[in-house]
Order: structure tokens, then C-alpha cells, then sequence
């Protein structure tokens, strides 16, 4: 075997293993280090897909397919693709909890994603050289996991969320992975098991905070956006302090997206609209109560007053509709340590009787009487059949979600919700729910995942350079969504199923990119919106 036969083996992004024809293989320098038969790409499919049901445990069936990717990239999404609904959960959230949890024990390939040290800025530039290897970066998906929702601070072990959030793009939506990056920074962990662990990867000293960690972001987008120009910078997983403030240094000057503050605000409003369809009610005279008033639950109340101010709504107006509960209680204006973005939604103790009282969800519940429940707290059961049966007394379509996951740190499950409602409430979860059976009737569970909508919006980003994200195209994408929902069906799930992924991923990927366009902020000449995403797009074949 020559050299050059080695490379193309040993490159993930080139390989096609036994799929090599006796041409390539001679072309190539192959003849004789494969198999003699010839397989199709359908062929090494079925194989993969046999062994990967040989696994007995979830992480195990993880592994075997990060191997598979790490291998063939092409044949991975292959996979993937006649399998999306059972590999969605494996190869991203519930199971890569796990895989994070056990990244030190665990790994054997840094996937192509760039590990950026905050303790050598001077790298920087040159680390996202190498990992690119020369491919024409289009998608940046990066984290510093200081915040993974329910998981907290996991140090260099979180690259495999940027890995998986990827790897969700790519088979939902079809964007080119080759064009895309996973980067990692490490700017020390305050989890002291990780400074404890002998096999810990990253750096062993407390998180580095403030000035020096910002001026670290600072040169790391300067570098990325030299390098890639025409990329979308995707951010995941910062911690409370970092991510809304990274979002609005840059989001007013390149193409960037923070999933946790706009992604999951954009599926929960996404939600919303479909429980509105079902109870043919409007935004507008709904009152909301978010039960964890950190990035995500921020990010949730952010989004539905944005969609507030579109119908018409002034600030003081759309602030009115909003009660943020945390670990304090109900959040006052005089509550101490309160974040930049609580600020602007507390409540002032005159508008309550009993203000002092309101100190935890059942006595907030009983004294606002919310429309709507959402729950990011990361708090399990919190959602009590009488907080329910209280909320339910006072509203005939009860909207409840449950975001918190995974499923141990859920605030309820589905089946209870229905149960303590007699049916009527309107639910999405957080991680994938079972159908519900109850009176005959059998009740769809929507799943609030943000891989409903972040991939069909990311792609058409980039299929129309776009040059920002606006709010305009955020809420265009957000009625794409939540019109996807048959309202009129008994039972009906407020979010369409993760089956459909790929189908509505790619409607949502035209309505960006025609909001792009209708704004002129695509930085190359399109002129049909559905034909540049259409050109994209990448299939999974040799």
C-alpha cells in the first residue's frame, strides 16, 4: 500500500472501506488491503447497523458509533439516517451525559475538534488551523462546559457535546461535515472531582473568570472569523455569568447563536404556539411562570417577550406577563444576586399580599394563577400533583413542560401531568416521552429538543451566508415550527415527533434562508432561497 493508500484509510472524511471499487483500489494504491468483495454503502450499512445492536448498554452502542464516525464519516450518517429517532438519544442527550461523565476513561480520538487552553492564548490561531486540516469551515460549534444543562461543569470532557451537537447538524439537516468544527475551550474546571481524577485531560487549576477569560473569547473569535470568514459560530453550554454576554458582544457584528439562551427559547415558543393551536387561544393572554431563572430559563423568557413585542406588546406591558421562580422563591426587584438578565423580569412585592410568602412554586402558583408552567430547574418532582391540580383549577388547557433533564432531574413525567389534569394539560418534555393512554385516548408527548429546530436554522444560515441572525428570522423559524402540529387530532403533541426530523429540519432551513434574503443580509448573490439550500445540502453516499 502506498502512502497516500494509508491516508485515505486512516481519513474519516475519505474512507469508504470495503466500498472501494477494484478501480479506486487500484488507482489508489489498495489493491490487497481490503477484503476481495466489493460492498455497497447499503451492504456496510446493515453490517454496522448488526453490530451495532450487539451492544448490550447505551454507552457501549455510543461508542461503537463514534469508532464508526471516527472511521467513515460517510457511512456513520448513513446509518444514521435510516435510524435517526433510536440514534438521536445515543449519539447526542440523554446518553452523552454518560460519555462525558466517562470521557477520561473513555477516549481514544479527539474527533476532529480543536482543544483551545486558555493557559496558551498564543495557540490559538494555529489550533483551529490544524483541526480544519484545510476544509472550508462553514459551522463552529463551541463550548467551554461550564454550564451542560443538569450536569454542570465538566471541564475539557464537554468537547463531546460540541461533538454531538454536530453530529445532530449533519444528519437532521444535511449541512456538509466536513465543513463543520467542534471546538473545546478549556479554561480550567471548578469541578473538583475532575482536579482530583489522575486521568482528568484538560487543565488541572480553577476555572480562569472575568477579564482574562473574556479577553481569551475575544482572540478566539477574532481567529475563528479570519480563518473561517463566512462561518456561523454556534455557542453551547457557557455558564451563567459568560453566555449571555458573549451572545451580545457578537451577535450584532457576525453570524452567531448561543442554542441554550435562543435555541431552547425558540423550541419552547415553538411549543407554545402548538398548544395555542390546540387551545385556539393567543399568546397575548397567556401569564407565565418559569421555574429556573438560569441560561435556559432566561433564554425561554427572553424569546416569548420578543414574540410579546412583535404582536404589539410595549416593554412594560410584556414584562407583566412573566414570574420568574427560583431556588429564593419568586424573584423581587430588591432579591440579592440577581444576573443582568433576571433583572429586567422580577416582580415588585406591592402587586402581592403576601409577598414574604412567596418562597417557593406552590405558594407562586396558587397566587399568580399561570397559563403556563415551565420548568428548567434541574429539580425532580417539583411539579407536585396539588401545584398541577392547582394550576389546572384555574386554567381549562394547563401548558406544562417539564424541560429538566435528564429523565431523573425532570420536574414530572408526562403520565402524571395527563393523569392529575384529566387529560387537559398540554405538555412537552424535556427528554423523549412515551405516548400517554388515558380515558381512550392516546396522548402525544412533544419532546422540547432543541435538534427540532437548531439544525433547519443553523443550515439555512449558512446555505444563505448569512452575515447575522436577527430576531426577525428567529421568530420565522419559530412559526415554521409550531405550525407543524395537526391541532385538530385527539391527543395531539404540541411539537412534531423527532421522526420527521429531516423532513422539517429542511422547511425550516428554507424559511431562514428566505428571512435572510427578504433582509439582504446574505453576503453572496442568491436568488432562490429553496435552490441555495437545495445546493447545500450534503446526502450521505459515496
Amino acid at each position: 500500500m502506498t502512502t497516500a493508500g494509508y491516508a485515505i484509510l486512516r481519513n474519516p472524511f475519505l474512507n469508504k472501506g470495503t466500498a472501494f471499487t477494484l478501480q479506486e483500489r487500484e488507482n489508489l494504491g489498495l489493491i490487497g488491503t481490503l477484503p476481495s468483495k466489493v460492498q455497497t454503502i447499503d451492504e456496510q450499512s446493515e453490517q454496522a447497523y448488526q453490530q451495532f445492536l450487539s451492544k448490550d448498554k447505551l454507552l457501549e452502542k455510543r461508542i461503537f458509533l463514534m469508532n464508526l464516525f471516527n472511521e467513515n464519516v460517510t457511512l456513520f450518517y448513513h446509518l444514521m439516517d435510516q435510524h435517526v429517532s433510536e440514534f438521536m438519544p445515543i449519539v447526542y442527550d440523554p446518553v452523552v451525559a454518560d460519555s462525558i461523565e466517562q470521557y477520561n476513561e473513555i477516549f481514544t480520538n479527539p474527533q476532529n475538534a480543536a482543544f483551545l487552553s486558555i493557559d496558551r492564548p498564543e495557540d490559538i490561531t494555529d489550533t483551529l488551523r490544524n483541526a480544519s486540516d484545510g476544509r472550508d469551515i462553514k459551522l463552529v460549534v463551541v463550548t467551554d462546559a461550564e454550564g451542560i444543562l443538569g450536569m454542570g461543569d465538566w471541564g475539557v470532557n464537554g468537547v463531546d457535546i460540541a461533538v454531538g451537537k454536530l453530529m445532530v447538524y449533519t444528519a437532521a439537516a444535511g449541512i456538509d461535515p466536513s465543513t463543520v468544527l467542534a471546538v473545546s475551550i478549556d479554561a480550567g474546571t471548578n469541578n473538583q472531582s475532575l482536579l482530583n481524577d489522575s486521568l482528568y485531560l484538560g487543565n488541572k487549576h480553577a476555572r480562569i473568570a472575568g477579564n482574562e477569560y473574556l479577553k481569551f473569547i475575544d482572540q478566539f473569535v477574532s481567529a475563528e472569523q479570519q480563518l473561517f470568514p463566512e462561518s456561523l459560530l454556534h455557542w453551547e453550554d457557557f455558564g451563567r455569568a459568560n453566555a449571555q454576554v458573549i451572545l451580545d458582544k457578537y451577535k450584532d457584528s457576525i453570524a452567531t447563536f448561543n442554542d441554550d439562551i435562543q435555541g431552547t427559547g425558540m423550541i419552547v415558543l415553538a411549543g407554545i404556539f402548538g398548544a395555542l393551536n390546540i387551545s385556539k387561544e393567543k399568546l397575548v393572554d397567556q401569564k407565565f411562570v418559569t421555574f429556573g431563572a438560569g441560561t435556559a430559563g432566561m433564554g425561554i423568557v427572553n424569546q416569548i417577550f420578543a414574540e410579546l413585542k412583535q404582536a404589539g406588546l410595549s416593554d412594560q406591558e410584556a414584562r407583566s406577563h412573566f414570574y420568574l421562580v427560583d431556588k429564593q422563591g419568586l424573584l423581587f426587584d430588591d432579591t440579592a444576586g440577581l444576573t443582568d438578565a433576571q433583572k429586567s423580569f422580577t416582580r415588585s412585592h406591592e402587586e402581592f399580599e403576601n409577598a414574604t410568602e412567596l418562597t417557593d412554586l406552590e405558594s407562586v402558583i396558587k397566587a399568580v394563577k399561570p397559563t403556563v408552567l415551565i420548568g428548567t430547574s434541574t429539580q425532580p418532582g417539583t411539579f407536585t400533583e396539588e401545584i398541577v391540580k392547582e394550576m389546572a383549577a384555574h386554567t381549562k388547557r394547563p401548558i406544562i413542560f417539564p424541560l429538566s433533564n435528564p429523565t431523573k432531574l425532570a420536574e414530572a413525567t408526562a403520565e402524571n401531568l395527563i393523569k392529575w389534569t384529566d387529560g387537559n394539560a398540554l405538555i412537552a418534555t424535556g427528554i423523549p416521552a412515551a405516548n400517554v393512554e388515558y380515558k381512550g385516548i392516546t396522548y402525544k408527548i412533544g419532546q422540547g429538543n432543541n435538534a427540532l429546530i437548531y439544525p433547519g436554522l443553523g443550515f439555512g444560515l449558512v446555505a444563505s451566508t448569512a452575515k447575522l441572525l436577527t430576531q426577525e428570522t428567529i421568530s420565522a423559524a419559530i412559526h415554521a415550527l409550531g405550525g407543524l402540529v395537526d391541532a385538530d387530532e385527539a391527543g395531539a403533541a404540541v411539537l412534531p415527533p423527532v421522526s420527521n426530523l429531516t423532513e422539517f429540519s429542511q422547511k425550516i432551513a428554507e424559511i431562514t434562508a428566505q428571512s435572510v434574503l427578504d433582509q439582504k443580509l446574505n453576503r453572496e448573490p442568491i436568488v432562490d432561497s429553496k435552490q441555495a439550500v437545495k445546493d447545500a445540502k450534503w446526502s450521505a453516499e459515496y
